[in-house]
């Protein structure tokens, strides 16, 4: 297995300028997916290379600073706001393979905007890949807090079950089945399901389930400064190194 790791950061920003290099406990935030992605690799992932694609000269400074790749500057066309993800990947790989006359079996999305998703995140992920017929995995969380069956609509000023016909429904027991929702923090494609299929997810996506306090995807300042505190939070926890006898 041969893995291109994509780590893909726009300059512009609307509802939080600057947020990819925004100083995020100590550092710039797109410096934790590098580290995460290069600290996989450091205990045995087959990530090849890490990439940064960005349009932004001070993000492609940072990027080569904690050690990523940034073999080119993304085309205007493909940062605009409105551009989604797909073409931005597609450009990437087509760009890395190339260049070095290289061609991977799958590739990794990192945005940095999941700053919490670990090297263990991806380690996992990848082995996930490894079970036969598998085309993608996918992170996602535990999203019954907000089950198809809790929500509503209101229709001429009439509250209504979204799902059903009553109200009385709430118990997670009751739901008859459990939902999650994309995190956002690890996209891993096969490269023909990514590049012929044009598609993250092909036949058969498998799943890599995280838990909530490491699935928080950065788009406003609230959601900055609660990933800050649960980054803390967790730093705060972690068993400190004994030191030898």
């Amino acid at each position: 297995m041969s893995v291109l790791a994509v780590i893909t950061a726009r300059g512009g920003s609307v509802t939080l300028p600057r947020k990819n290099v925004l100083p995020f406990c100590g550092k710039p935030l797109i410096a934790y997916s590098i580290e995460a992605a290069a600290e996989a690799r450091r205990r045995g992932a087959p990530i090849q290379r890490i990439l940064t694609s960005t349009d932004d000269a001070e993000i492609a400074a940072v990027s080569r600073d904690y050690g990523a790749d940034v073999p080119f500057m993304r085309p205007a066309e493909l940062a605009r706001p409105e551009t989604p993800s797909l073409p931005v990947i597609q450009h990437a790989v087509a760009h890395a393979e190339t260049e070095r006359g290289e061609r991977y079996d799958w590739i990794l999305l990192l945005q940095p905007t999941s700053p919490l998703r670990t090297a263990d995140d991806i380690t996992a992920a990848l082995e996930i890949a490894e079970r036969p017929g598998t085309t993608a995995v996918i992170g996602v969380t535990d999203a019954n807090h907000a089950h198809p069956k809790k929500l509503r609509m209101i229709e001429g000023f009439v509250l209504k079950p979204y799902i059903g016909d009553t109200f009385e429904q709430t118990r997670r027991q009751d739901f008859g089945f459990e939902v999650y929702r994309t995190n956002g923090a690890i996209y891993l494609s096969r490269r023909d399901v990514l590049m012929e299929q044009a598609s993250f997810y092909g036949a058969c996506p498998r799943p890599y389930v995280m838990p909530a306090e490491r699935s928080i995807d950065i788009d406003t300042r609230l959601d900055f400064e609660i990933a800050e505190f649960l980054y803390r939070r967790c730093a705060d926890h972690e068993p400190e190194a004994s030191s030898a006898g």
